[in-house]
C-alpha cells in the first residue's frame, strides 16, 4: 500500500494530450430531448477518474460521476433522443455514454468534430485504464477517491476534523479517542496532518481485519507468512483442493503477494497476511466457482432441454400503461444475455409497423428500428440463438411490411427453414443454430406440409391470452362489454366508463384497463403467409392439456401460458408439466394485471422446466436477482442446461423430489463472520447503517427458506457477525442461493442495500463458513462475495 497514492489514474492524464484537454474542459451540449438541449461545462478531474459538470447557471452546484460506472462510448446518432436532433447536429458532433446498470445513457453534442474526437477518445482510454486495473490498483484508486473528497482544503494533508469526517462518509462510527490514537500512532512526523505514506498507514489500522487474522495465525508457523507448504496445507483443508493444490498455491503467491521478497522467500515464495487478504477478495476466493462461470456445459442438447433467458415487453423501459418504449431496452435486456425477446407489432402510419403495449399511452416506436437494433446487438454478448418473440396485432399489410423487413436487415442470420431441409423429429440444438434468429409466431400449417397452403389464415394472432373471459369478474365482464358496444378501444375510454361506474379510483384504473384491452386484442385475426413462412421451430399454438399435446404436438410447436395458469399446472400436474417440458418448448408471461410491470417469481416455473419465463427486465427487484443469478454461469451465454432428471423420461414431481431416483439431500451451512465498505443508504449527515445479512434459499417448495443474522449498530465498514446459518437443501440442481444485506430499522422497512445470487451448484467445494464473507456493495450488487 506504500504506493498507494502515487498509483492512480492522475498519473496517466499527465501524459496524455486528450486526458489534458478534458481537464481543462468544454462547453457540450446536454441533450434530453428534441425541445431539451442545454449547454453544461464539463471537465476531467485531477483524479483522472471522475466527470464533473454544471450549468453556467447553478450556482455551486454540480454533478459527477465516474469512468468506472460508463460501459461504453457510442459515436455519432446511436441513440433515439440523437437520431431525433439528426437535422439539427451532424452525426461527427455527437456521441453517447452508456453506464452500467439502471442509470439512464447521458447524450452529448460538442461543438466541433474535433472537440467530440477528444472526448471520445478520452473516456475510452479511461474507460480501458480502469478495465486493466488489478484488485489491489482498483482498492488503491477506491482510498485515493475517499481522499480526494475528505480532503477539503485541497492541501494534499488531513487534519484530525478531515479524518473524523471521512470516516462519517465511509460509514465508520468509531470513538474519538481511539480515532485519535490511530491518528496519533500514523502521525510520524508529529505536524498534526497525515501526509499520504501516513493516511496508508492510518487505513492499514483502521482496516486490520482480524477474522482474516485469526485463519491465517491457523496455518502461520511463525505468525508472520504463510510458507509454500502452508498455504498449500490451506487449500487442502480449508478449501478442499486436491491434488493441484501445491500448484495453486506457488500460483496464488505469483500473483497476490504485493512484496518482492515475500515472492522470493526460500525461493518457492510465501504470502504475507497483506497476500492473503487481498487473494480472499479476489475471484479465485469467491464462493462461485470460476470454472462454472466459463462456457462449460454442452450445448448440443434439444433446445427444450436449456432454461433460457427470457425478456417480457422488451421494449419498454417503465410501466406498462404510461412508460416509454425504446431501442434502448433491447439493447440492455441483449447486453444481459437476454435470449428471447418480445416485440408487440401494431399498424402505423405510411404504412410502417410500429411496436408498443396497444389500448395504453405508452410511447411508439418503428419495427423496422427494432429489428435494426436487434441486427446490431443480437450476438455481440452470446453467439447462441435469440428467438424473437411476436405479438402480431397488425393488418395483413403491414404483416408483409413485417416480413419483409426481417428478410431484408436480419438476413442470413433470420432462421428460414428446417435445418438440412428435414422434418423435426427433435428441436436442435443451440451449437445447430449458433448466429440465428428464431421467429415465434402463429404459423399457416407445419413445417412438413406443402407449398400449396391457403395463403391466410384467420385465427388470433396474438399468443397472450390472459384475459380469458371465462376467468374475468363480474364487474371486469360487465366493464369489458360496455367497452366492446362503445367501440372506442383506446386506454382512456376503459378508465372514464370504470371511473364513471364508481367501480374503481383513477389511481385503480390502469389494472382492469389492462385486463379489458388485452380481451379486445383477443379478436380474430388474419395472418399472412409471408410472415407464416418465416416461423420454423417455434410455431405458436393454444394449450389444450398434457394428453393432447404427447398424441399429437410436434416438438416445433410451443405454447406461451399466463404466471396464473402456468403456476395452476405446476402446482397440479407437476411431474406432467416436467415431462411436457423434456420436448417442447413452453413460455410463461407476467399477467395483464400487472401494469407497473412487476414480476413474479421466476424459481416456481423453472421447478417444472419452463424454458422461456419471460420477466419485465426493466423492474429490479428479488425476481430479476433470481434471473440473473441463474443466468451468471455458463458463461452467461442465455442458456442454462436443465438437470438431467427433467430431460429425460425419468418421473420428477417438484413436489415430491424425494420420490424421484437418487434422490439425496444436502445440508448447506454458512457462517456470516464479516463484512467490509458497505454503503450509506440515508446520506442524511450522521448516518450510518446498522447492517444485517439474509441468506434465502429458492428452489422446490421444501427448500424454501430464508434466514439471517443480527444486526450491527452504526457500522458499514467493518461489521463484524461471526454467526452460522444452516439449511437443508432436497434438489441442489434447481436451487439458488441469495445473500442479500439490508440496513436495520426498528421503526419501518429495512432498506435494501445490495444482494448476491448464485445457482447452488455453482458453489465452491469447501468449508465455505470460514471464508469471509466480503460485501462490497455497487449499484445495488454485490460485486464479490466470500
Amino acid at each position: 500500500l506504500v504506493s498507494l497514492l502515487q498509483h492512480n489514474l492522475y498519473h496517466i492524464a499527465q501524459g496524455d494530450e486528450d486526458l489534458q484537454v478534458m481537464k481543462a474542459g468544454a462547453m457540450l451540449r446536454k441533450v434530453k430531448s428534441r425541445s431539451w438541449k442545454k449547454q453544461r461545462h464539463f471537465r476531467l478531474q485531477e483524479d483522472g477518474q471522475t466527470i464533473w459538470y454544471k450549468s453556467r447557471w447553478a450556482g455551486t452546484g454540480h454533478s459527477t460521476f465516474s469512468v468506472a460506472d460508463v460501459d461504453v462510448v457510442r459515436e455519432g446518432h446511436q441513440s433515439e433522443i440523437l437520431l431525433s436532433i439528426a437535422d439539427e447536429f451532424p452525426a461527427d458532433l455527437c456521441f453517447t455514454l452508456v453506464f452500467r446498470g439502471r442509470r439512464s445513457n447521458l447524450d452529448l453534442v460538442a461543438e466541433s468534430p474535433s472537440e467530440a474526437q477528444v472526448w471520445i477518445r478520452g473516456v475510452r482510454k479511461l474507460i480501458q485504464n480502469t478495465k486493466s486495473m488489478n484488485d489491489k490498483e482498483r482498492l488503491d484508486q477506491w482510498i485515493w477517491d475517499w481522499f480526494q473528497k475528505a480532503d477539503k482544503n485541497k492541501d494534499g494533508r488531513m487534519n484530525f476534523k478531515e479524518v473524523r469526517t471521512l470516516l462519517k462518509m465511509m460509514n465508520v462510527d468509531m470513538n474519538e479517542e481511539y480515532t485519535l490514537r490511530l491518528f496519533t500512532m500514523a502521525d510520524n512526523s508529529e505536524s498534526g496532518c497525515l501526509e499520504n505514506e501516513e493516511f496508508v498507514q492510518f487505513y492499514k489500522m483502521l482496516t486490520k481485519r482480524e477474522d482474516v487474522w485469526r485463519v491465517f495465525q491457523d496455518y502461520s508457523r511463525d505468525g508472520q507468512i504463510l510458507t509454500l507448504a502452508e498455504l498449500e496445507d490451506f487449500l487442502k483443508q480449508e478449501q478442499q483442493e486436491g491434488e493441484r493444490s501445491l500448484e495453486h498455491a506457488q500460483e496464488l503467491i505469483d500473483r497476490y503477494e504485493p512484496s518482492e521478497n515475500g515472492k522470493d522467500h526460500c525461493k518457492h515464495g510465501a504470502m504475507s497476511i497483506d497476500g492473503f487478504q487481498m487473494y480472499l477478495v479476489s475471484p479465485e476466493g469467491a464462493i462461485l466457482d470460476p470454472q462454472l462461470l466459463a462456457l462449460h456445459q454442452d450445448m448440443s442438447q434439444p433446445l427444450s432441454h436449456y432454461f433460457i433467458c427470457s425478456s417480457h415487453n422488451t421494449y419498454l423501459m417503465d410501466d406498462q400503461l404510461r412508460g416509454q418504449s425504446s431501442q434502448e431496452a433491447y439493447i440492455q435486456a441483449l447486453k444481459r444475455g437476454c435470449r428471447c425477446v418480445e416485440v408487440d407489432c401494431w399498424d402505423g402510419p405510411n404504412g410502417e409497423p410500429v411496436v408498443y403495449h396497444g389500448h395504453t399511452f405508452t410511447s411508439k416506436i418503428l419495427f423496422r428500428d427494432v429489428i435494426t437494433t436487434l441486427a446490431e446487438y443480437a450476438f455481440k454478448v452470446s453467439e447462441f440463438p435469440v428467438i424473437l418473440s411476436l405479438e402480431n396485432h397488425c393488418s395483413m399489410e403491414q404483416q408483409r411490411v413485417m416480413a419483409q423487413l426481417l428478410d431484408t436487415i436480419l438476413g442470413d442470420t433470420l432462421l428460414r427453414a428446417p435445418l438440412d431441409r428435414l422434418v423435426p423429429q427433435e428441436l436442435p440444438s443451440p451449437q445447430d443454430l449458433k448466429g440465428k434468429v428464431l421467429l415465434k409466431a402463429k404459423k399457416i400449417g407445419g413445417v412438413e406440409e406443402s407449398e400449396t397452403l391457403t395463403d391466410e389464415v384467420t385465427d388470433e394472432v396474438s399468443d397472450e391470452d390472459e384475459a380469458d373471459p371465462k376467468s374475468l369478474s363480474a364487474e371486469a365482464l360487465r366493464l369489458n362489454d360496455k367497452v366492446r358496444a362503445s367501440n372506442k378501444h383506446c386506454a382512456l375510454t376503459c378508465q372514464l366508463i370504470m371511473i364513471c361506474d364508481g367501480l374503481i379510483n383513477s389511481h385503480q384504473a390502469g389494472d382492469i384497463c389492462s385486463l379489458t384491452c388485452n380481451v379486445l386484442s383477443l379478436q380474430k385475426s388474419k395472418f399472412s403467409r409471408e410472415l407464416s413462412d418465416l416461423v420454423v421451430y417455434c410455431k405458436s399454438v393454444h394449450f389444450h392439456s398434457f394428453e393432447y399435446s404427447r398424441l399429437h404436438s410436434k416438438c416445433y410447436e410451443m405454447s406461451s401460458f399466463s404466471e396464473s395458469k402456468a403456476r395452476k399446472l405446476a402446482k397440479d400436474t407437476g411431474a406432467e408439466f416436467v415431462h411436457h417440458n423434456s420436448r417442447q418448448l413452453s413460455r410463461v408471461y407476467p399477467s395483464g394485471m400487472r401494469t407497473d410491470s412487476s414480476n413474479y417469481n421466476p424459481q416456481e416455473l423453472w421447478n417444472v422446466g419452463c424454458q422461456i419465463v419471460a420477466l419485465n427486465f426493466q423492474t429490479a427487484g428479488p425476481e430479476m436477482d433470481l434471473n440473473d443469478g441463474l443466468f451468471s454461469q455458463n458463461g452467461c451465454c442465455g442458456y442454462v442446461l436443465k438437470p438431467d432428471f427433467m430431460r429425460n423420461d425419468d418421473s420428477f414431481d417438484p413436489e415430491r423430489p424425494q420420490d424421484r431416483n437418487g434422490y439425496t439431500s444436502l445440508r448447506l451451512s454458512i457462517q456470516v463472520i464479516s463484512g467490509q465498505q458497505l454503503p450509506k443508504v440515508n446520506h442524511k449527515e450522521g448516518s450510518i447503517v446498522d447492517p444485517l445479512v439474509r441468506v434465502e434459499i429458492y428452489g422446490v417448495f421444501q427448500d424454501q427458506a430464508k434466514q439471517e443474522t443480527s444486526y450491527i449498530d452504526n457500522n458499514g465498514f467493518n461489521p463484524l457477525w461471526n454467526e452460522t446459518l444452516n439449511f437443508i437443501v432436497h434438489v441442489p440442481e434447481l436451487a439458488l442461493v441469495r445473500f442479500v444485506v439490508e440496513d436495520y430499522d426498528k421503526s419501518s422497512r429495512n432498506d435494501f442495500m445490495g444482494q448476491f445470487t448464485v445457482p447452488f451448484t455453482c458453489i465452491q467445494p469447501g468449508k465455505i463458513d470460514l471464508i469471509i464473507l466480503h460485501l462490497r456493495v455497487k449499484s445495488g450488487q454485490l460485486g464479490k462475495s466470500q
